[in-house]
């Protein structure tokens, strides 16, 4: 979100009380996800990130847990109210600014990771905000994005009503190494089936599996829902 956007009246102003409510809860639906990447990304000790838009403090915090004393944290945000980690969460090596990612300079320093959740989504000139966060990373440092795509939601509400005491999330990889090669087992599994059932011709098995080959498609598979839940001990 851009100064100008605020000034006209930000739906979800951190100034309101339900903010820091948001921001645990969304700490608690994303940040194992978020994490996952960070981690798998090898951001560790000494290294320096930034994270943009920060929010609430549950992203700086766990980056400082991953970059030790000897690394640093910059936690930014336009209205930067909740996003300090408490002292025993590393905000020894969090420093907070309050800047708008397109319209300020990009922070001085070079990272080593620069990460944005559901930020751009806010924010009216994105392609800026881009650019500014490409011109902070350092060479061979890492952008990770996380933003919202509702188009990918068609229900909001699944079900009128679920099983008391079970809880599900779902893991949707967009693109991956693995989704292509998924793609092209599968497909080579069931093309004799494809064909006597009319669905493809070998000719057009043959042109989609030569387009997967090439890996330049961005290959999905069905979010994989996980659903957990406890027996009661009574």
């Amino acid at each position: 979100m851009t100064e100008r956007q605020a000034e006209h009246g930000y739906l979800l102003d951190n100034q309101q009380s339900q903010a820091v409510i948001r921001f645990g809860a969304l700490g608690e639906l994303f940040d194992p996800v978020t994490f996952r990447h960070v981690d798998r990304l090898g951001i560790g000790a000494g290294m320096r990130c930034w994270e943009v838009g920060a929010g609430g403090p549950s992203v700086p915090a766990g980056l400082a847990r991953r970059v030790g004393p000897s690394g640093f944290v910059l936690a930014t945000d336009i209205d930067p109210s909740w996003t300090a980690p408490e002292e025993d969460a590393g905000a020894g090596t969090v420093e907070v600014l309050r800047h708008d990612v397109a319209a300020d300079p990009p922070p001085s320093g070079g990272f080593d990771l620069v990460h944005a959740r559901l930020v751009l989504v806010h924010v009216a000139d994105r392609e800026e905000a881009l650019r500014r966060m490409v011109q902070a990373l350092r060479p061979g440092g890492w952008l990770l994005l996380e933003d919202a795509d509702p188009g990918l939601q068609p229900l909001l509400c699944p079900d009128e009503s679920g099983p008391e005491e079970v809880q599900a999330d779902a893991y949707f990889p967009v693109t991956s190494p693995a989704c292509t090669v998924l793609e092209a087992a599968t497909v080579r599994q069931i093309r004799s089936r494809l064909v006597a059932a009319g669905l493809a011709t070998e000719e057009e098995v043959d042109r989609h599996l030569a387009s997967v080959e090439t890996g330049r498609l961005d290959l999905a598979t069905a979010p994989l829902v996980s659903a957990w839940g406890r027996r009661p001990s009574a």
